[in-house]
């Protein structure tokens, strides 16, 4: 029986064309590294039913879907019945991602924010966790984040989160959670180090984003699941902790945000 710790790859892309033809293998080797889950994501909906199928496909993976605030503007406006409707599948477990992106896609702001809210809607009619993308938009997002929350609670968490101090403690204030990424591995991130610190443990997550923002020794080339745990042993070493107990406390703040995925392995 395996001894490797078991972790969660909160956040991945395995429908990309970078993992075309090779999905078994990205999967296999994920396992073998103790990344037992994958959540894998849909940024366009038009693609739910290829990140479906996925997630129908292997084991291990869930899945999530959503507008990518990057591409707001470009696709049809989601609904929320139709964000409620996905929901229904048994390995659905998250809306989004959606977020506010303004370093690049500024001129789309208003569309991001119209969209913003109607998945905060779904996630507050279903009482699955939003997936929140978050860049150069710090001001906009904590409003809209904080004023839907006092209207209606849900739970959610900051996907790959690189902002500032400020908006990690606007979201830890709400109950939310922070995913740490390959970014917090990267030599020049002590800064975005020492946000995660400041956090309470067991709001963590970890998080690849695959096939983008692979950790050290990998960066640069194509990220894939099996890195969050090279990402994990940064975090343990963030919070001063083994690598076994910081293992165990990020799966238990998975299962405790994304309670469908531990129901679903219950029911199995």
């Amino acid at each position: 029986m395996s001894t490797i710790p078991h972790i969660t790859d909160s956040h991945c892309h395995l429908d990309f064309p970078d993992f075309a033809d090779e999905l078994p293998d990205v999967i296999e080797r994920a396992v073998a590294a103790g990344v037992t889950r994958m959540v894998t994501i849909c940024t366009r909906l038009r693609n739910e039913p290829t990140v479906r199928a996925i997630a129908e496909r292997f084991d291990p993976v869930f899945y999530a879907a959503g507008t990518h605030p990057m591409s707001a503007a470009d696709e049809p406006m989601a609904t929320v019945d139709e964000l409620i409707a996905l929901s229904q599948h048994p390995k659905f477990v998250g809306i989004g991602e959606t977020g506010l992106d303004y370093h690049y896609t500024a001129d789309s702001a208003e569309v991001q924010k119209q969209s913003l809210r109607i998945h905060i809607a779904a996630a507050q009619e279903t009482g699955l966790p939003l997936i929140i993308h978050a860049r150069a938009a710090d001001d906009d997002m904590a409003d809209i984040l904080r004023t839907a929350y006092v209207e209606r609670p849900y739970s959610c968490v900051m996907h790959c989160f690189s902002s500032s101090a400020e908006l990690g403690r606007a979201a830890l204030d709400l109950g939310f959670y922070l995913s740490m990424s390959g970014i917090a591995a990267f030599p020049k991130s002590q800064e975005l180090r020492d946000i995660f610190a400041a956090a309470p443990v067991d709001r963590i997550l970890v998080e690849t984003d695959a096939p983008y923002l692979a950790p050290p020794p990998h960066r640069g080339k194509r990220n894939e699941p099996a890195y969050s745990a090279l990402t994990a042993q940064v975090g343990a070493d963030v919070f001063g902790m083994d690598y076994p107990a910081f293992a165990a406390q990020t799966q238990a703040n998975f299962d405790r945000l994304f309670s469908k995925v531990s129901a679903y392995k219950a029911a199995a």
